[in-house]
């Protein structure tokens, strides 16, 4: 028994790979192994020497089956540093970058405008873009007459034949909402309704829609020179200059008396666009008090309370910051595009900074 013992332990030693294992395995322990033909006999022998064999086979399958653990669990961790001596990772090493998703240039724009209108008092206003003719038109004190009001300016909602509801059309301006914040909220107020808008119109410089920002503030001694000094602040912050020139040319919309084109200083040389120099003006948005007209559809008092309001592009926003060269590119589906424009979604200006200057 010994000497079987030493036999199968010794050959167990040799086995180089678990191939060799396994041979010697089966040699031993396999249904026509050495070992396993031995306790076949078992059923031979008187019962004290049966007694006295099978104790002995057990104890020397149970050795045999531990050294052929043993050794098989000793390959195996040899195997595997073989393995990471050829195949190493330096886990040190940065990971590889994923292209990550970028903001577009007009939601960029909104939350920087959005911010720093909220550091000087206005929130936010929302309304519907598809509008009711009143909101969109009579509120605003735009009469039955005007260009905006025909078919080949705005888009107007489908109507069955029968249907006499008033008609409805796709937003033109911002405007409706300041109505609705009015009816809403009351007086005093002050607040911007960036959002989509929708005209028909389409070249290098228009789309069909586009992004507005308007603003309104409503108090009892609110005027002009409130108004110039919010505008000049804006400019300051969003275009990250000290100095900003503000020009205001009289001008005519119906829910504005007196109203005003504003321009802004600015040169151009070599194609970089600096604003707050040289000698060139370009218009950036309208404004102007509003209408008592206006006032009296949103239910305010036009005895006791006046304001301002101003509308400007988003897009044309972004295009004069950013360096976008036509409006078109907004609406380009190559990537590309996007990837050279956008922001990281962890990418936050320091706004109020603008403001402080």
């Amino acid at each position: 028994m010994s000497e079987l013992r030493g036999k199968y332990i010794e050959a167990v030693a040799r086995a180089a790979d678990e191939a060799a294992l396994e041979e010697v395995r089966l040699a031993a322990l396999g249904k026509k192994g050495e070992i396993s033909a031995m306790m076949a006999t078992l059923g031979k022998m008187a019962p004290e020497e049966r007694k006295t064999a099978g104790a002995a086979l057990n104890i020397l399958r149970d050795e045999i089956d531990a050294a052929l653990r043993a050794r098989k669990a000793a390959l195996a961790d040899a195997a595997l540093d073989a393995r990471l001596k050829s195949e190493w990772l330096d886990v040190t090493l940065p990971g590889r970058p994923r292209r990550a998703g970028t903001i577009h240039p007009v939601s960029q724009v909104m939350d920087e405008l959005t911010a720093i209108f909220a550091d000087m008092g206005f929130s936010v206003a929302e309304g519907p873009q598809v509008e009711s003719d009143w909101y969109n038109f009579d509120a605003l004190n735009i009469p039955p007459e005007h260009p905006a009001r025909q078919e080949h300016d705005t888009f107007f909602m489908h109507r069955a034949a029968g249907d006499d509801r008033p008609p409805h059309v796709l937003r033109t301006h911002t405007s409706p909402v300041q109505i609705r914040a009015m009816m809403d909220r009351g007086a005093p107020i002050r607040v911007i309704a960036p959002g989509r808008v929708y005209r028909m119109d389409m070249d290098q410089t228009h789309t069909p829609m586009f992004h507005q920002v308007e603003g309104l503030a409503i108090d009892r001694d609110i005027s002009m020179a409130n108004l110039k000094w919010v505008l000049e602040e804006f400019c300051r912050a969003f275009f990250e200059v000290d100095k900003v020139e503000l020009r205001f040319r009289a001008s005519h919309f119906p829910f504005t008396e007196p109203s005003a084109e504003v321009d802004i200083r600015y040169s151009n040389v070599g194609g970089q666009l600096k604003i707050g120099e040289g000698e060139k003006w370009m218009e950036i948005l309208g404004s102007g008090m509003v209408h008592p007209k206006v006032l009296q559809a949103a239910g305010v008092n036009p005895d006791e309370w006046q304001g301002f309001a101003f509308g400007m592009g988003i897009d044309r926003l972004a295009m004069l910051k950013y360096g976008i060269p036509d409006l078109r590119a907004f609406f380009e589906s190559d990537l590309r595009w996007l990837r050279h424009y956008g922001f990281s979604a962890l990418d936050m200006p320091d706004l109020a900074a603008g403001l402080s200057r």
